[in-house]
C-alpha cells in the first residue's frame, strides 16, 4: 500500500523491477524548502546563542560578534547573488540560429498582416 505522503514515480529504464519508485516527501523537497529549513536551523541556533539567559550568555567579545552576524550574512549573500548574476550575464551564449528564425517569423507575420490590410 502507498502512504498518503509518498509520491509515485514511473520506474526508470535501468531499474530491475517494473513497479513504481516510491519517494518520501523529504526526498521530493524543493530547493526553496531546503533553503528555508537551513535558514530556520541557523536562525534558531543564532537566537539560542544571542538571546540566551544572562547566566548562559557567551563571553562579551563573542556576543559582540554574534549579534550583527545575520546582517553580515545578508550582505554577503547579496554580494554573492550580484556576482553570480553578473557572471551569468557575461557568459551568456547567443543563439544565432534562434535569432534568425525569430526574425523570419516576424517578417512572415508582418507580411501576413499587410496582406490582410493592417498598416505597420
Amino acid at each position: 500500500s502507498v502512504s498518503p505522503g509518498s509520491l509515485l514515480l514511473p520506474s526508470l529504464p535501468c531499474s530491475s523491477h517494473g513497479s513504481p519508485t516510491l519517494l518520501s516527501p523529504q526526498a521530493a523537497m524543493t530547493k526553496l524548502a531546503q533553503w528555508l529549513c537551513g535558514l530556520a536551523l541557523l536562525g534558531s541556533a543564532w537566537a539560542a546563542l544571542a538571546l540566551a539567559p544572562p547566566g548562559l550568555q557567551p563571553p562579551g567579545p563573542l556576543r559582540q560578534a554574534l549579534l550583527p552576524l545575520p546582517v553580515y550574512l545578508l550582505v554577503a549573500f547579496g554580494c554573492y547573488s550580484l556576482a553570480t548574476v553578473g557572471y551569468r550575464l557575461a557568459t551568456f551564449n547567443d543563439c544565432e540560429e534562434a535569432a534568425a528564425e525569430l526574425q523570419e517569423h516576424i517578417r512572415a507575420a508582418r507580411a501576413d498582416l499587410r496582406r490582410r490590410g493592417l498598416r505597420l
